[in-house]
């Protein structure tokens, strides 16, 4: 029944996804402040066209949240759908190969910023709902909320879940904002790293300079800021901030042993990435690297003169956006206090430090043996035909802990997108295959859940 109802249906649900995609709901840039509300009002039209109930949108102190709900019977479990209809800034431009807010389809892909992260990802559930509501399937109560600013923080999320927990009272949380291993290799996210995200700035003079006059007199901002960057890792990768891994939870050997099961082509992950080697912290996996073990990366570096030509100066101030990805138990809040007193006492007598807090989430892992895993389990299993196999993430859903920590719910990380689907990146693109697949796979989600619950 499922899938007869997506085959008759799939253009109608592709060509509405695409319709999403072309709102530009960037939520880091304010020019977009009008695209946000747009998406917003989109997916409220839709979510009340599946057949959801007391549909509304909730202002905030940033971007609106869109609420429905399903209530079939009281005695029945509740699922909350949550995701965002926020998406990166498409930056920079000249490297997409198609308009980023002009949805192409290629090589039986969407192409489009926020095809996979999360609108296409979102919109699945809205469908799935849909195929259900048609059918009278519904097994259980659902209710759904999708925000706009998990891109920057969610910033306002909190504060809305803590004044709405009646009307958020439920018993688990569905996300698909993940990924998993491969098409024919499915996988559940059972393990999210956390962030600290902070902005420095590097003051030398109290203004931009000639070059030739004060060059070899005065501190260079840009080149005080690289050679601080540059200290932060030693040679064997380790982060050097003091105290960055006292709290971090070590993971078993046999976990460890059971993610190095999962498949894996190192080759072709570097053939995929253009690159020649690996690199990352001593002892460990790029799997590992990436999903087990705390990171710092510079996110963005600039200072001076950047336009066409040739200026020369010596720049007054010198700036980077650094994201640490954190792990258990690292607090976001305990790694930036720690990374902001490490990097000012990097810093000379010649120049000043600040360090910015951006926003910051905590890290989470999420019970295989629950009932709500294994429906998801069992959901997978029936529409891959594989089991699918249980796996940390590198990414960062803070809202999972806030979940836990507030509504005291688990969440399930049921994700259809892929690793290579450049996510934040030039060129994001999300698979049909994968669009439709996650379609069909969640009512089996609601159905095995509801029935599991009564067991």
């Amino acid at each position: 029944m499922i899938s007869e109802q997506l085959e008759k249906n799939k253009e109608r649900y592709l060509e509405e996804l695409l319709e999403l995609l072309k709102i530009p709901s960037v939520s880091a840039d304010p020019e977009y402040t009008q695209a946000m509300i747009e998406a917003a009002s989109f997916i409220e039209s839709k979510l009340r066209d599946a057949g959801a109930d007391n549909v509304s949108i909730f202002e905030t102190d940033g971007y609106p949240i869109v609420y429905g709900e399903k209530l079939i019977d009281a005695s029945k479990p509740t699922v909350l759908v949550y995701g965002h209809y926020d998406v990166q800034p498409p930056d920079p431009i000249e490297l997409w190969e198609s308009p980023p807010f002009d949805p192409v389809i290629k090589d039986e892909k969407i192409y489009a910023r926020g095809a996979c992260d999360d609108k296409g990802q979102l919109y699945m559930h809205i469908k799935a709902f849909e195929i259900m509501m048609s059918n009278n399937a519904l097994p259980c109560n659902v209710k759904f909320m999708f925000e706009g600013e998990e891109e920057v923080g969610s910033e306002h999320l909190e504060e809305f879940v803590k004044e709405h927990t009646g009307m958020l009272n439920s018993d688990v949380v569905l996300i698909s904002d993940s990924s998993m291993i491969a098409n024919d290799t499915p996988s559940i996210t059972t393990g999210l790293r956390g962030l600290s995200y902070v902005e420095v700035t590097v003051t030398g003079p109290n203004r931009d300079l000639h070059s030739g006059v004060y060059g070899g007199a005065v501190a260079n901002p840009v080149n005080i800021l690289c050679k601080m960057i540059a200290s932060l890792h030693d040679e064997n990768g380790k982060v050097t901030v003091k105290g960055f891994y006292d709290p971090v939870a070590d993971v078993s050997q046999d976990e460890r042993s059971r993610m190095a099961k999962a498949p894996f082509n190192l080759e072709k992950y570097m053939n995929e990435l253009g690159i020649d080697d690996v690199h990352g912290e001593s002892g460990f996996s790029t799997l590992e690297r990436t999903s087990i073990r705390p990171t710092l990366d510079v996110n963005g570096i600039w200072g001076g003169y950047t336009g066409e030509g040739a200026k020369t100066v010596l720049p007054s101030k010198a700036h980077a956006k650094i994201s640490m990805r954190l792990v258990p138990d690292q607090s976001s809040k305990e790694i930036t206090e720690l990374f902001a007193k490490h990097f000012k006492n990097l810093a000379p007598p010649y120049v000043k430090v600040e360090v910015r807090d951006m926003h910051g989430g905590e890290p989470a892992v999420t019970p295989t043996d629950s009932v709500s895993y294994k429906a998801a389990s069992r959901a997978m299993e029936t529409t891959f035909g594989k089991v699918p196999i249980p796996l940390r993430n590198g990414g960062s859903i803070p809202i999972v802990e806030m979940f836990e920590r507030i509504l005291k719910i688990k969440t399930v990380l049921m994700g259809f997108g892929l690793d290579s689907d450049a996510i934040h990146s030039p060129n994001e693109h999300f698979g049909l295959f994968n669009y439709y697949k996650g379609i069909e796979t969640i009512p089996y989600f609601f159905k095995y859940y509801a029935e599991m619950s009564e067991d």
